[in-house]
C-alpha cells in the first residue's frame, strides 16, 4: 500500500519541509514586521525571494531526499540551503522596509533574529528528516541486491559501500559473471550491481535486467565516459549518438579565467586571517617552513610547483601519498588537513594561472607516471587544467582509487559547462561539513595501487 503512494509521500515531505521553514521565517520576523503576515508587496517579495533561493540552492547542495540519502547528509545540505535563503530573503526584507517602516533609511533588520530563525529551522529540519526517514524505511522494505563481477575479491569495496546503506539495500548474493545460475539469481533480486565489467561483458545482462524491469547499477568504463557528453541526432530517419571531442571554447576560457581571478583574489583577501594564524601555528610547532612546494602536472602535462601549507615533518619525509595514521603528519598538519586549510595557498596558483578553481586534482608526478602505466586512460585528466576543487575532490575521498577518480574527472570533462563549474564550486562548502569522510587516507600502499 505504502509503495503505491511512495512518490506522493516524498513530495508531501518536501513540501512540508519548505512550508514549515518558510513559516518559521515569516512568523519570527513578523514580531516586528506584522505586514509579513498579511497581503502586501513586502510579504510577496520576501516569500518569492525565499522560494527561489531555496529552490536554486537545493539544486546545488541537494534537497529533502528522503529514502535516497542518510539523515545527516540531508540535514547538512538543507542547512546550507536554508542559511542562504534566510540571508538573502532577510536582506530583501530590509530593503523593502526602507520605504515601509524606516522613512528612506536602510536598516539591517534584527540580525539576532536571523540567527534565531536559522537555529529553529535546523532543529525542525533535523526532526523532520529523522522522522520522515524512519517512517519511510518502516514501510518500504530493503531492496534485495545481487553483485556480479569477474572475481569476488573485486566486490569487497563495493559491498562495503552498499552495506553502509543497509536500510535501503541488503546484499543477498555475490556471483561470478560466468556462473550458470546467473539469470535465475537476477530474477530473485530487486537490484543488480555490475562491478568492473566492460561494456561488452555487461550488455546481455543489462538487456535481460531491462526486460525484467530490474534496477541496474554499474561501474563506468571509458566507453561510458565518452557517451556522457553525447547528444542524439537524426540522419534522415536513423537515430544516432554524436560524441564530439571535448574542449573549452574561447569564450568559455575567457569567462573561466575571469572567474578564477575574481574569486581567488576575493577568497585570498577573505581568508588572510586564517593564513596568518596557520603560518604562526606551523612556525611555533617545529620552526620549519610554512609553505610546501611540490611539482605537479596540469594541462598538457605541463609541470608547475603547487603551493600548500606544510602539514608534514620536513626531516626524513618521503614523497609518497598519505596513508592512515601516517607519522609524517604534524599535530597542526592533522587539523589543517582535516578542514582542507592546507589547500588554501593553491589560490595563489589559481591567481597565477597554473591552476583553475574547478578541475581534476593536480597529481604528483610520481603518481601520474605510476597510474598511467597501470591505467593508460589516466592521462586523459591532462586534457584540462588542474583544479583546486572538482568532482573527484567533492564526491570522492582521498583514498578513492585512481580508476574511480578518473571516472569522476572524465565525467567532469565530458559534461563541462560554466554552470557545472559554479555548482561544484558552491558545493565545495558542503565538503567542509564532512571532513572525516572526505579526508580519509589509504590504509596502505597496496590499497592505493588497487585499480
Amino acid at each position: 500500500m505504502f509503495q503505491t503512494f511512495k512518490r506522493t509521500y516524498l513530495l508531501a515531505c518536501q513540501a512540508a519541509c519548505f512550508l514549515i521553514n518558510l513559516a518559521i521565517f515569516l512568523v519570527l520576523f513578523s514580531i516586528n514586521n506584522d505586514h509579513l503576515l498579511r497581503p502586501s508587496r513586502t510579504a510577496a517579495i520576501t516569500v518569492l525571494t525565499f522560494f527561489f533561493v531555496y529552490v536554486l540552492t537545493t539544486r546545488v547542495y541537494g534537497s529533502f531526499d528522503i529514502g535516497a540519502k542518510k539523515s545527516k547528509p540531508i540535514i547538512y545540505s538543507l542547512s546550507l540551503c536554508l542559511f542562504t535563503a534566510d540571508l538573502i530573503a532577510h536582506l530583501f526584507l530590509s530593503i523593502m522596509n526602507i520605504t515601509v517602516i524606516h522613512d528612506g533609511q536602510f536598516v539591517y533588520e534584527q540580525p539576532w533574529m536571523l540567527v534565531l530563525v536559522f537555529v529553529a529551522q535546523v532543529a525542525v529540519t533535523s526532526l523532520l528528516t529523522y522522522g520522515c526517514n524512519h517512517l519511510y524505511f518502516t514501510f518500504i522494505p530493503q531492496q534485495k541486491c545481487l553483485l556480479i563481477c569477474h572475481r569476488t575479491d573485486n566486490i569487497k569495496k563495493l559491498k562495503k559501500s552498499i552495506d553502509s546503506y543497509r536500510k535501503q539495500f541488503v546484499v543477498c548474493r555475490e556471483m561470478d559473471l560466468n556462473d550458470p545460475q546467473l539469470l535465475s539469481a537476477i530474477d530473485e533480486n530487486d537490484c543488480i550491481f555490475l562491478c568492473n565489467l566492460t561494456a561488452t561483458e555487461r550488455v546481455h545482462i543489462v538487456e535481460y535486467c531491462y526486460a525484467k524491469r530490474k534496477n541496474i547499477y554499474y561501474t563506468l568504463e571509458v566507453s561510458d565516459f565518452v557517451s556522457l557528453g553525447a547528444r542524439r541526432i537524426m540522419f534522415s530517419d536513423t537515430s544516432m549518438m554524436h560524441c564530439p571531442p571535448k574542449g573549452l571554447h574561447m569564450e568559455q576560457r575567457i569567462i573561466k579565467r575571469g572567474f578564477d581571478i575574481l574569486v581567488s583574489a576575493f577568497v585570498l583577501l577573505l581568508t588572510s586571517p586564517i593564513f596568518l594564524l596557520t603560518a604562526i601555528a606551523i612556525k611555533l610547532e617545529d620552526g620549519g617552513h610554512v609553505f610546501y612546494r611540490q611539482p605537479r602536472a596540469t594541462y598538457g602535462g605541463r609541470v608547475f610547483n603547487v603551493i600548500k601549507f606544510r602539514s608534514m615533518r620536513e626531516a626524513n619525509s618521503v614523497n609518497v601519498s598519505v596513508t592512515k595514521n601516517d607519522d609524517r603528519i604534524t599535530k597542526v598538519g592533522k587539523f589543517i588537513r582535516k578542514f582542507r586549510i592546507d589547500e588554501l595557498p593553491q589560490l595563489i596558483n589559481v591567481l597565477k594561472g597554473d591552476m583553475t578553481l574547478v578541475g581534476p586534482r593536480p597529481e604528483m608526478l610520481e603518481n601520474v607516471e605510476k597510474y598511467t602505466c597501470q591505467l593508460p586512460e589516466f592521462s586523459y585528466r591532462l586534457w584540462v587544467k588542474a583544479g583546486l576543487t572538482g568532482m573527484a575532490q567533492i564526491y570522492g575521498k582521498y583514498n578513492t582509487s585512481p580508476k574511480e577518480k578518473l571516472a569522476l574527472d572524465i565525467a567532469y570533462i565530458e559534461q563541462y559547462s560554466l554552470l557545472l563549474d559554479l555548482r561544484l564550486f558552491l558545493r565545495t562548502l558542503l565538503v567542509l561539513f564532512t571532513p572525516e569522510e572526505s579526508t580519509e587516507a589509504f590504509d596502505d600502499e597496496a590499497e592505493e595501487l588497487q585499480l
